[in-house]
């Protein structure tokens, strides 16, 4: 019997317990919700994505330069400069092998030799078939989770010489937590960051 009582009380306790809970990016449009899943194994640039995120950084811009078969690209925009000077540049995380698959999410780059990334900026790889001749050159560390077919919207809106769309698609960017049970509908496993949503 009091074997019992203990299992109870444990069982009542284990299951009020509070479910895990996971960042997750929310990247909003005037097309709706994109949900973007960023890799624990890119700890740098996940993190500092979620820094600008919850600073409202992203909130000042747009997707400004969209291309269909190729990608959809937000945040700070192209300069001729380039980013020499941002301090928003990272290392490389190559070595975690994401590759530029349909609804990759990965960081802006110039040219410069190091392949430095801009957190400032992001893409989404739009082209179904991928993108096989940008990896291990421009970093991936996230997977569109909800909304891939929005960024197919987006890629085809009207746009000027330079890929930017005609009518603005501002971003709203936020950090939301999601379960595992919740993200596990979406098609994404947690234990092993894979997506199998599409």
């Amino acid at each position: 019997m009091k074997k019992y009582f203990v299992a109870l009380i444990a069982a009542l306790l284990l299951g009020s317990a509070p479910l895990k809970r996971y960042e997750v990016a929310q990247i909003n449009t005037r097309f709706g919700e994109i949900l973007v899943w960023l890799y624990d194994d890119t700890p740098k640039h996940k993190a500092a994505f979620l820094e600008l995120a919850r600073e409202g950084y992203f909130d000042d811009y747009t997707f400004n330069r969209v291309i269909e078969n190729f990608v959809a690209q937000g945040g700070c925009p192209d300069t001729p400069e380039g980013f020499a000077y941002s301090v928003h540049l990272l290392e490389p995380e190559f070595e975690a092998g994401h590759k530029h698959i349909y609804g990759a999410f990965g960081a802006g780059r110039d040219n410069n030799p190091g392949k430095l990334s801009a957190a400032c900026q992001f893409y989404i790889v739009q082209n179904k078939e991928g993108l096989p001749r940008l990896d291990g050159n421009y970093m991936i560390y996230g997977q569109v989770i909800k909304g891939m077919d929005l960024v197919d919207r987006i890629v085809k809106e009207e746009k000027d010489k330079n890929n930017a769309p005609l009518e603005p698609i501002p971003l709203d960017v936020n950090v939301i937590e999601m379960t595992a049970r919740e993200l596990k509908a979406l098609g994404l496993d947690v234990a092993t960051q894979t997506f199998k949503g599409y």
